[in-house]
């Protein structure tokens, strides 16, 4: 009973984890309300057959895959209508314009002047007085846009030029040498391992981890045993 218990609970883990895997990638806190929903509801469709040993397997997935196959045929339709997509992820709410808070639309979201300098300190302002606009996105994060005075100076508006800045690229997880991302460096493990001893880390398995940037700066963080073993002075 036990063992079948078990099989039964992993086999639903890897369903309701593939079943995940092909709703999308989204953060939590970017779920539309239609996708919160059905998150909660496969989770509860799991739960259920993970309790009812005697339900077959079969009667558990089919809904759940229903549900998946709902999410994406409804998600598919949003691409293609602005009014399904209004309707199931809703329109983002000005809540701040020209420096204003907008009372009748914060009242509207149920959303109080609490909530605004909370979301607002989250996005490192602490005075509300810079703000330009503020838009309630859908996922219920605050957009912000600063008073012109109050932005952080860029570059640009110095004048100054700037070079291109790319993806660092991985090399090493956990001591073991990402060969592809290797390759499509024109690199090799030879040179890896010189760059790394020359870091002080005389083995791969002491990396932690290790990335080449586009100015073919080697980045390397050992593991704490490799640190530690080191000789003093």
């Amino acid at each position: 009973m036990e063992l079948a218990l078990f099989s039964r609970t992993t086999f639903i883990y890897l369903a309701v984890l593939v079943a995940i895997r092909i709703m999308g990638k989204r953060e939590v806190g970017q779920l539309s309300a239609f996708d919160l929903v059905v998150a909660i509801m496969i989770a509860e469709l799991a739960a259920m057959s993970m309790e009812r040993i005697d339900m077959p397997l079969h009667e558990a997935l089919i809904p759940i895959f229903t549900l998946v196959l709902l999410e994406i045929l409804l998600s598919f339709i949003s691409l293609k209508s602005h009014t399904i997509r209004g309707f199931v992820d809703g329109a983002p709410s000005i809540v701040m314009a020209n420096g204003q808070i907008l009372e009748q639309e914060l009242r509207k979201l149920r959303y109080n002047v609490s909530d605004l300098v909370g979301q607002l300190r989250e996005k490192d302002v602490a005075n509300i007085a810079d703000v330009q606009y503020a838009v309630l996105e859908t996922s219920g994060e605050l957009s912000v846009v600063l008073k012109g005075n109050k932005r952080p100076v860029t570059p640009e508006d110095l004048g100054l030029p700037t070079k291109y800045e790319g993806m660092p690229t991985p090399l090493v997880f956990d001591g073991h040498i990402h060969f592809k991302n290797l390759r499509n460096l024109h690199l090799d493990e030879t040179w890896l391992l010189a760059e790394v001893r020359k870091k002080g880390i005389s083995h791969i398995e002491d990396v932690l981890y290790a990335s080449l940037d586009t100015d073919s700066n080697l980045y390397v963080s050992a593991k704490e045993r490799a640190t530690k073993s080191k000789p003093a002075g």
